[in-house]
């Protein structure tokens, strides 16, 4: 059932609970995502970033989300991730993405509030969310990284660009990075909670994978309800096509991503099960 940014992140808000947002390059990433929500029966969100283009064009990929998002039993969310130019979310919207992150974290103040300004003024004529980035992290999706380390969300600053711009929400900087983790990170989870709730509104944990559950809970208690997961998924699907490799040989391209999906879909299925509060 495919259902817009802001819907989904209202369900989330009434459960008090996260919905996790993973990136979908691939069919498997697509599968295995949908799979694990349809198993645990919680919304999930399918999520294309801009930085995938060159290897996954948006308009093939795309289409294809929307179409498996339509078809699962429960809510999803088809969602543009870490979009730097305008018209190429116009194109995500164009095609029927439901949600969309406008991420203009490295831009001056006033340049990201404009920018973002102009993101949610597009995507209203398409009923879909925004979600807009504020502070910066020091490693990032497209690889970019920032040597003085994380630039942390003030809080009356995200007071004042979440009521200025109308985003439907906010993803903070609090001490998580994109990729794999060099060292535990030290995350200010209480900032999370003050951001929360001075403004209002659903925030966002980018740089998901690699944290701990106690870690996740505390910051779901403390007002995160989209979680942004996508390594570790990707990861566990490396390693499952290591092995196969190791145990014979292989001719066929296609078995390595039938190896792949069940152990991307495991992976997504513990995270979901942190990020919705229930049992393991």
């Amino acid at each position: 059932m495919l259902v817009t940014l802001t819907e989904i992140l209202k369900l989330a808000q009434d459960a008090h609970c996260a919905v996790g947002a993973f990136n979908t390059p691939t069919f498997p990433a697509i599968k295995a995502a949908i799979a694990a929500a349809e198993k645990l029966h919680v919304p999930v969100i399918l999520a294309h970033a801009e930085t995938h283009e060159k290897g996954t064009p948006i308009d093939m990929i795309g289409p294809v989300m929307l179409r498996e998002a339509e078809k699962a039993t429960v809510p999803v969310c088809v969602h543009l991730d870490h979009c730097a130019h305008l018209d190429y979310m116009k194109k995500a919207l164009d095609i029927g993405f439901t949600g969309a992150m406008y991420d203009g974290s490295l831009l001056p103040y006033e340049e990201n509030l404009a920018n973002t300004t102009k993101a949610v003024e597009l995507a209203s004529h398409y009923r879909a969310g925004v979600e807009a980035e504020l502070g910066a992290m020091p490693s990032r999706e497209d690889g970019v990284h920032i040597p003085t380390g994380p630039v942390y969300t003030k809080p009356e600053e995200a007071v004042a660009f979440c009521r200025e711009t109308g985003i439907n929400a906010l993803a903070p900087s609090f001490g998580t990075a994109h990729g794999i983790y060099k060292s535990k990170p030290v995350l200010d989870l209480e900032l999370v909670r003050v951001i929360a709730e001075k403004t209002g509104l659903p925030l966002v944990m980018h740089g998901g994978s690699g944290v701990s559950p106690d870690e996740y809970r505390t910051g779901i208690k403390n007002g995160l309800r989209k979680i942004n997961y996508h390594t570790y998924m990707s990861h566990a699907g490396v390693e499952a096509v290591r092995k196969l490799l190791e145990t014979r040989d292989v001719t066929y391209l296609h078995e390595l991503s039938w190896a792949a999906e069940p152990a991307m879909e495991a992976d997504a299925e513990a995270a979901m099960r942190v990020f919705a509060g229930l049992h393991q």
